[in-house]
């Protein structure tokens, strides 16, 4: 067996998303101002910088403000469009009613945001990184998670490269890389690979409730000029989705000609026969979106899951020789869609302890001056205020909990806190059984306004290598067909968005559950809502999945 190189830093950080970027620039900004040396190295699975970034995007530019106070003079490109107007639709089948802005507080207002790209943005911010002295090695993924002898973390390995699909070497065979750290940051994204492994192995949600989750599936379009307005931000709550199925969908005009659009469902829904993706694409179809559409041109596709369960679902920050940043831990405010300004925040913190802790001499403990900073911080105060909006809205529906979540945004954002913080319930637990609930009849997609799964993932430009291990691993490979079937009618046909599974064979009695895994776009939307959670979503092979332009 070959044996692995190993490289030491001060700091390793997984993810180069902008929790991860904005720890490794403060980390540098540091040094620089106490006229110090501190090592720091950036792990990227995506074949580069923001391949695998998804988001909206609308960004509040506080953590920005904060980390490169003058960001909108160096060239960054989420600068270009500055939110100018702002809309909330709730729709019916064919009806749109504008929600007054005044019934709000000011907080849910985007004045001050911009909306682009957050892959964009995460290149200039790697940009930013490198001329600080940070090292970025994007298609890399971190794989493994090293430990001490203690049982601290010690670092990450990266995957091996060139092993079959059957786990032999071929002949471009690589080892995997040891990355040393006297401390390391976890800043994967939502329901992060290793960052689960570490949440079990260190117990650090059980003073937490269960993280719960959202599907976002997101396409760019080109429009026609007359129907483009820069600047434009639309929110929709309502039809096709109802009180067994919530979420919302999002329409901003951003920079070029382009708009951005999506649908979110909170992984919380009932009916197993639902599927995301063509929720999203009958959303399309609502006269008040198909008439900015008309004339236009999709361009890009993406899937992303989103953290939804707020201040009560963040677990313990810390544990022995490491931290968890960003979408890891789940920092989103859902109402007001966005967790960019909270995730960079939390890098920045997470540095701030961990510069502290080198330059003192220390290694390997719990940073326990991260999440002294959290529970001080405005990011703290900012999920605190919202904290029980979406809970409120999953008891008593998309009408009635929206109006008392709106009256608890109010009243905490008055001073006047709430004397109860609500629970969630874990989101594979929530499926019905398919013959308690109707079938869905989607339409079949015109190839104009709506479009098949295939067709999708060919935007994204997703590319596995074919003869490697599957990484879209099974507990046991009986559940699909022998329990998943017969009870929920195997909701993985549906919930991914990538058509990655399929069940073959039904019709003649004898079926089989294929998986497609080249198709795989990451969203994570398997390990997340499996009901038997038999389904382990781990790292493929460095590089892969999709290729994100602007995102």
């Amino acid at each position: 067996m070959s044996e692995r190189e190993s490289m030491p830093y001060d700091v390793v950080i997984v993810g180069a998303g902008p929790a991860g970027l904005a720890a490794a620039i403060r980390l540098k900004q540091l040094a620089a101002e106490k006229n110090a040396e501190i090592s720091v190295c950036v792990l990227e699975k995506g074949s580069e910088v923001g391949a695998h970034i998804l988001s909206g995007a609308v960004v509040d530019p506080k953590a920005l403000d904060e980390l490169l106070p003058d960001w909108k003079t160096t060239g960054c490109p989420m600068a270009e469009t500055p939110v100018t107007d702002n809309q909330h639709w709730i729709l019916g089948k064919k009806s749109k009613r504008a929600l007054p802005h005044f019934l709000l507080p000011s907080f849910m207002n985007n004045h001050g945001t911009y909306t682009g790209s957050l892959g964009s943005l995460c290149r200039w911010l790697a940009e930013q990184a490198e001329a600080l002295g940070v090292e970025i090695f994007p298609g890399f993924a971190a794989a493994e998670i090293l430990y001490n002898e203690d049982g601290s973390v010690k670092g990450v390995a990266t995957g091996d490269m060139g092993v079959a699909r059957d786990g032999t070497h071929k002949g471009d065979y690589q080892p995997g890389l040891e990355l040393h750290a006297k401390y390391t940051f976890f800043a994967e994204g939502v329901r992060g690979h290793l960052s689960k492994q570490l949440i079990r192995q260190f117990d650090l949600a059980k003073e937490s409730q269960p993280q719960v989750y959202g599907i976002g599936i997101k396409e760019l379009w080109d429009i026609a000029p007359e129907h483009h307005v820069p600047g434009r931000v639309i929110h929709t709550q309502g039809w096709p989705l109802d009180n067994n199925a919530n979420g919302g969908a999002f329409l901003y005009h951003q920079a070029n000609g382009q708009v951005a659009l999506g649908l979110v469902t909170w992984l919380s829904y009932k009916n197993p026969h639902l599927s995301p993706f063509h929720e999203m694409q009958r959303w399309k179809t609502h006269p008040s979106i198909a008439a900015i559409l008309a004339g236009g041109k999709r361009v890009s596709y993406g899937a992303r899951a989103i953290s939804d369960g707020g201040l009560q679902s963040i677990p313990q920050l810390v544990f022995p020789g490491g931290a968890l940043i960003g979408c890891s831990a789940g920092f989103l405010n859902v109402p007001r869609i966005k967790g960019s300004h909270t995730a960079m925040k939390s890098g920045m913190m997470a540095a701030e302890a961990a510069f502290d802790a080198v330059q003192a001499g220390r290694t390997s403990d719990a940073l326990a001056a991260y999440p002294a900073a959290f529970a001080a911080s405005w990011v703290h105060k900012e999920l605190s205020i919202v904290r029980n909006a979406l809970p409120l809205i999953e008891k008593y529906g998309m009408i009635v909990g929206a109006a008392f979540g709106t009256a608890t945004m109010w009243l905490e954002s008055w001073g006047i806190k709430m004397p109860f913080t609500m629970g969630h319930h874990a989101n594979h637990d929530e499926l019905w059984r398919a013959d308690l609930v109707p079938k869905i009849d989607y339409p079949k997609p015109d190839g104009v306004l709506t479009f098949d799964r295939l067709s999708s993932v060919f935007l994204s430009n997703t590319n596995h290598e074919e003869d490697q291990p599957i990484h879209l691993t099974l507990k046991d490979p009986n559940v699909p067909i022998a329990y998943n079937l017969p009870m929920y009618d195997e909701p993985a046909q549906r919930y991914c968005p990538a058509g990655v599974y399929e069940v073959v064979g039904a019709e003649t009695g004898d079926p089989k559950f294929v998986i497609n895994a080249q198709n795989c776009v990451h969203c994570k939307t398997c390990d997340i809502k499996d009901p038997t959670q038999n389904i382990n979503w781990v790292v493929p092979e460095g590089g892969g999945g999709p290729n994100y332009p602007n995102m």
